[in-house]
């Protein structure tokens, strides 16, 4: 274990490091470059964060409106009998639909149960193992000109749902 511990402390410094020599080697202005990929990334980070917010307002809105709530009612008796938490079912519902959305949602739940939480470990794990598919269905199909979606939504949500029972599993299996 400390092994990892040492290698994941050092790992970092050295990709730096090795960045550094090949854009020498290169003759690359490491430190304008640098500059440059911090000034974009800022620009970047200031055009999402209207998006950010609305997303966080509209996600607050449909929560006080009782629909994703309702939603999770109906099927409560379902995911129940399964053991899984009702806390994450609005994550469940919106993670297919929109990343940003789900990432909202996901930052509600950890901010109100925590990111140790069992609940916190379930939502970090729904992140890491599905996909938001409509989404990536729609780019990609209309990158290479495909049609008929039908069957590639079937499977997709099908990973999506496999990848969020999975994931709770492993979570109580680990906790």
């Amino acid at each position: 274990m400390n092994y990892i511990n040492y290698l994941s402390n050092t790992i970092i410094p050295m990709v730096i490091l090795l960045i550094i020599i090949c854009a020498m080697k290169e003759k690359v202005k490491v430190f304008d470059t640098f500059l440059d990929g911090a000034k974009e990334g800022m620009k970047i980070v200031i055009s999402l964060f209207p998006t950010l917010i609305g997303l966080f307002v509209a996600i607050g809105a449909l929560r006080s409106s009782g629909i994703i709530n309702f939603l999770v009612n109906i099927i409560s008796p379902i995911t129940t009998f399964l053991g899984i938490p009702k806390e994450i079912m609005p994550l469940a519902f919106l993670r297919p639909i929109s990343g940003s959305a789900s990432i909202a949602i996901g930052t509600d739940i950890m901010n109100q149960y925590g990111v140790d939480s069992n609940i916190g470990m379930m939502v970090s794990t729904i992140m890491g193992s599905t996909e938001t598919t409509l989404y990536t269905i729609a780019i990609y199909t209309s990158v290479v000109n495909i049609k008929k979606t039908r069957g590639i939504l079937i499977a997709a949500l099908i990973g999506d749902i496999i990848g969020m029972l999975i994931s709770v599993i492993i979570c109580r299996i680990m906790l």
